[in-house]
């Protein structure tokens, strides 16, 4: 079964795709698992948790001090700006794992260093939206780590999605079955890398929007 574990909708700043539009998508490119992971916002969740064709488990993507953070399974949004140790410890409280995304990423990833000697639940091995180079460095890191990897397109348009996904057992039924078997590490990542002309869009767009934001990551 396809996984796609990092997704974002309106409720992030830069999303241009409804939670609903979400679902829709991911019954079309069949997608049966989707973590929706707003940046620093937990809303979609109760907009399409029930809606009966696609697993939807609870998540978010956390704007730390030092990077962004995936948090899986969470029970209440996480506050941004906080110091890794201690977005982590919340990740936990909330009962959830805390995954180091895209950590080779320029601006928001962790970088190696952090998502190495933090304790992380896991490591987001491959991103659709970051380069051929950078996912190949996050999966050798990850195996290097030796713990439980995620997948994801990171998609903020519908025309992105499941670029980037985790193969799970086909016999789950709910997101507390998919984040066990994520973290009993029975995924396998899978999809595609930005190419020259994404990464140029990419790097532009992020810098005029972390402009426009008064100097503010997502």
């Amino acid at each position: 079964m396809k996984a796609d574990l990092h997704i974002h909708t309106t409720y992030s700043s830069d999303g241009h795709q409804t939670p609903q539009q979400v679902i829709d998508k991911c019954v079309e490119l069949g997608i049966g698992i989707v973590a929706i992971t707003d940046h620093n916002e937990f809303k979609a969740y109760d907009d399409v948790k029930d809606n009966g064709k696609v697993i939807v488990i609870p998540a978010e993507e956390v704007t730390s001090a030092d990077g962004h953070i995936v948090a899986l399974g969470i029970d209440r949004q996480i506050p941004r700006d906080l110091g890794i140790q201690e977005t982590i410890d919340l990740i936990h409280e909330a009962g959830g794992y805390a995954i180091a995304a895209h950590p080779y990423r320029r601006f928001t990833g962790l970088g190696p260093k952090n998502t190495r000697n933090f304790p992380f639940d896991g490591t987001e091995a491959l991103n659709g939206r970051s380069t051929p180079g950078a996912n190949r460095k996050s999966l050798k890191l990850a195996n290097s780590i030796g713990k439980p990897v995620t997948a994801g397109s990171d998609a903020h348009r519908q025309e992105h999605m499941g670029e980037g996904y985790l193969i799970l057992p086909d016999d789950i039924t709910t997101w507390e079955e998919a984040v066990k078997a994520i973290m009993d590490g029975k995924g396998k990542p899978e999809g595609t890398s930005k190419g020259i002309i994404g990464l140029l869009t990419y790097t532009f767009g992020t810098f005029f929007r972390w402009v426009f934001r008064g100097f503010k990551w997502t």
